[in-house]
């Protein structure tokens, strides 16, 4: 079977031109010949060649190899990446491999044997197919890059408590310092992350954000350093992991205040000594990433130590933000909804919306225990059940939400749930109590209703909560 390649044969030999050529024919589609190397700038310039094959010397007599240096050099010039053997007498081995010293990749000696020919050209394919694939794997990996630092969602707001933070991130974002965010769910902890990373030095690397929330105690280390082939049932083969992924860039640990207090000693083991070893293997990797962490536990419970490893508090707290309530800073909440607003409007086609005055003051009144997140959530569900372009009070629905903000006791008989046997309203609202009985804390309440993090987050959207 041939392989399907472009090989170009440079020779002023006939015979050499024609014997190769029969030669190649049999291994590789398409083989093209040129007795005039004056020839090699249109030839280059028609044809994507794969493997060129050049002659060392030109004309009778020549044994110098001059012209060989300079048609190669004409050839790299023309095509930097190109894969050239020379073909070379036997007494000019010294001077093919000059040759290679300037960017050649082989030789072939004359009079040649035809096994040999067939696997330097073969091997010199394999390297022009591996270059390829090195080129597309690094613009693979650039636009990933590129994807992670890329600017998601705006920080709004210029309330003083805002500013504090503004501040704070400018400060420690130029350095390498490790940063904890603290605030609850809602507040915009990732994007305090993202800024952190955006203006730092390792902007043009990669941004992970990781979730140790959802992350099972048993996959925890596979997941962050990585494992072997074979480790372990079900690993079917090697796997990077996250903290080596991020390497050279900025690891944002969310919810690490979930991760229970044996995972913290691992993690701090790895942090400490700045390497990681991989499951099933005996070999630690020395890494360079950033670690940004966040959680929604109050500072007070992390000073516990029967709760979280101080050690490791102080190794990831080097800087330290709080980030407020949204119903601490309600002197933002017009200006983020506005942001909201044109988002969601440009979404859903729906231009020219604007917030009454009653909106703008129902909105400012209301707690907001889901900071913005539930604001942007109420924005949008508000957006598409409008039936005007200028909002009022009444879409969204707060009084209801407000009222819904004091404990509710879980049914405990049966006509608790007359008239609501509608299996969509049920899981709403067995998604609205966990919720407000964890207070918002996310992970709390998935684990009360037997999901995921992120399964409890797709039904918050669907619902709009």
């Amino acid at each position: 079977m041939k392989h399907e390649a472009n090989i170009l044969i440079i020779d002023d030999d006939q015979d050499i031109l024609v014997a190769g050529k029969l030669l190649l024919k049999r291994q590789f589609s398409q083989v093209d010949v040129c007795n005039r190397p004056e020839q090699i700038p249109k030839l280059l310039s028609d044809t994507d060649y794969d493997v060129v094959l050049l002659d060392m010397n030109f004309g009778p007599g020549e044994s110098s190899g001059e012209q060989g240096f300079y048609w190669l050099e004409q050839i790299i010039a023309l095509k930097p990446d190109a894969i050239v053997i020379m073909i070379t007498a036997h007494g000019g081995i010294d001077v093919a491999v000059e040759a290679m010293k300037l960017g050649a990749t082989d030789f072939i000696s004359k009079p040649w044997h035809n096994e040999k020919v067939i696997a330097t050209v073969t091997t010199a394919l394999e390297l022009k197919r591996s270059r390829q694939q090195t080129q597309v794997l690094k613009a693979t990996n650039q636009a990933l890059i590129q994807a992670s630092v890329e600017p998601g969602a705006a920080m709004v707001g210029q309330s003083p408590r805002m500013q504090q933070i503004y501040n704070l991130i400018s400060k420690a974002a130029p350095t390498d310092a490790n940063v904890l965010i603290l605030g609850e769910n809602g507040t915009g902890k990732e994007l305090v992350a993202r800024a952190i990373h955006q203006q730092s030095q390792r902007s043009e690397q990669v941004f992970l954000s990781v979730d140790l929330g959802s992350i099972a105690e048993t996959l925890f280390e596979s997941e962050l350093f990585g494992h072997k082939k074979g480790s372990f049932t079900g690993a079917q083969q090697d796997r990077v992991g996250k903290i080596k992924a991020a390497d050279g860039g900025t690891l944002f640990l969310d919810e690490i205040g979930n991760l229970p207090m044996h995972l913290q000693a691992k993690l701090l083991t790895v942090l400490e000594q700045r390497k990681v070893t991989p499951v099933g293997s005996n070999k630690a990797e020395a890494f360079d990433v950033r670690i940004v962490a966040a959680t929604n536990y109050d500072k007070s419970v992390l000073t516990d130590e029967q709760h979280f490893r101080q050690d490791l508090l102080y190794r990831l707290n080097t800087v330290e933000i709080q980030l407020p309530a949204l119903r601490d800073r309600s002197e933002d909440i017009v200006a983020i909804a506005d942001h909201y607003l044109q988002q969601y409007a440009r979404k859903y086609h729906k231009s020219d919306m604007v917030l009454s005055d009653s909106a703008q003051s129902a909105l400012v009144a209301y707690k907001w225990p889901g900071n913005v997140r539930a604001l942007r959530h109420a924005i949008e569900r508000a957006v598409i059940m409008a039936e005007s372009e200028q909002l009022v009070a009444s879409d969204f629905q707060l009084e209801s939400e407000q009222v819904n903000q004091q404990p509710i006791s879980p049914p405990t008989q049966a006509t608790d749930l007359v008239g609501e046997l509608n299996l969509e309203a049920l899981e709403k609202r067995a998604v609205e109590q966990a919720l407000r009985k964890h207070k918002y804390n996310i992970s709390h309440a998935a684990k009360e209703l037997g999901l995921t993090r992120a399964a409890l987050y797709r039904r918050m959207e669907k619902h709009g909560l």
